[in-house]
């Protein structure tokens, strides 16, 4: 996990949850969806995952102003096959219909030992991994991957971005431990960790962008602009712009299209872009995947062997004695539980942004500090 450099005053989860709730409500949600929303977004900035929580806010109310957007769009089942069902989502925003969809897959899990749920016509829904986290709480294995709307990845060998950063996302649950949890963009870095660094006025490390030229860009802004505004430079995929590192990182990224995009019907921007309108929606696609150790093990079986492993590699000798090997899901944990005694660091430049989303929308300012 990249170093989180969000600094700021620190602002209470209450509070946070309740500024959300209270834009969202102001657009138009409904206060059942917006709840649900609020929940997963302030679990993500609790999870120091500052790229997807309460910074996302300017992009949604730029799909709201657009009118793409469907803040009272529910979850549909359109097709259902026992195992496997297609979700619709109406063109919502997408954490309603990724909590529907996770939790639609796990009770099918339950009841086949596996589940696997597509949804199509969605909307940004946040980190992927929120939604793995919700399977394993559930006693099962959980993956998640989407297609995305940004064009920032740059593939191997390429000048100009043609993927987006496609996140994928799987957590298992252990016994003794916590569960281990998978949470990685198929780029470098996340789009929105650019955005962060480009909030916090925080230098890139090389390699994360690159120009035209692939060259590396490491001003926060000038990154910010070839990821965000510019047609080409962006995001090299995972494993770096190497010819092996970087194809492999670039499959990557493909196969997690073909099962939350082509498998569901949902657009490949790409294509989308050549015709789409601002105000018509980003048809982004979901794909949650749950798993039953049961039905392949006795109960506690493979909560126990999982534990082994992770024991094992918690007492790897560690190459600085004051860091402690960790688990993936693990710094996510601690950045929680710090988080959660704390408060949430927020920008002076995020919170000059939300102030003036709370002006627009009638919402009332709600970010005090902590304590």
């Amino acid at each position: 996990m990249a170093r989180n450099v969000t600094t700021g005053t620190p602002v209470a989860a209450e509070s946070i949850h309740a500024q959300l709730l209270a834009i969202l409500t102001a657009w138009g949600m409904p206060e059942d969806l917006a709840e649900t929303t609020a929940g997963i977004m302030v679990e993500t900035d609790l999870l120091g995952v500052d790229s997807h929580g309460i910074s996302m806010m300017m992009t949604y109310e730029e799909g709201v102003k657009a009118g793409r957007i469907r803040l009272d769009a529910r979850p549909k089942v359109v097709r259902d096959t026992g195992p496997a069902a297609l979700v619709d989502a109406g063109n919502g925003l997408g954490h309603p219909v990724a909590v529907f969809g996770m939790n639609l897959a796990v009770d099918k899990a339950l009841a086949h030992g596996v589940g696997v749920v597509g949804v199509a016509n969605s909307h940004h829904f946040g980190a992927a991994g929120a939604y793995a986290r919700l399977a394993s709480a559930r006693g099962v294995i959980g993956m998640v991957t989407s297609s995305t709307r940004g064009v920032t990845m740059v593939p191997t060998r390429g000048a100009a971005p043609v993927l987006g950063t496609n996140p994928l996302a799987f957590a298992a649950p252990a016994g003794r431990n916590r569960p281990f949890v998978l949470d990685m963009a198929t780029t470098t870095v996340a789009a929105g960790k650019v955005k962060v660094h480009h909030l916090n006025d925080a230098p890139l490390p090389a390699g994360w962008v690159v120009d035209e030229r692939g060259t590396p860009v490491t001003d926060p802004h000038e990154a910010n602009a070839f990821v965000f505004l510019k047609k080409e430079g962006g995001i090299t995929p995972v494993g770096g712009a190497e010819d092996t590192g970087g194809a492999k990182g670039y499959g990557l990224a493909m196969l997690v299209h073909i099962l939350g995009g082509a498998l569901v019907g949902s657009s490949f921007s790409p294509i989308r872009n050549r015709q789409a309108r601002d105000d018509q929606p980003h048809n982004i696609g979901h794909f949650f995947l749950a798993l039953d150790p049961k039905a392949f093990r006795e109960p506690g079986a493979f909560e126990g062997d999982l534990d082994d492993v992770i024991d094992i590699l918690h007492a790897t000798p560690p190459a600085e004695p004051a860091l402690p090997v960790l688990v993936a899901g693990e710094p996510e944990d601690m950045m929680h539980a710090k988080r959660s005694k704390e408060g949430v660091p927020i920008p002076a430049s995020l919170d000059t942004l939300i102030r003036g989303i709370c002006e627009r929308s009638g919402a009332p300012y709600l970010l005090r500090p902590n304590g």
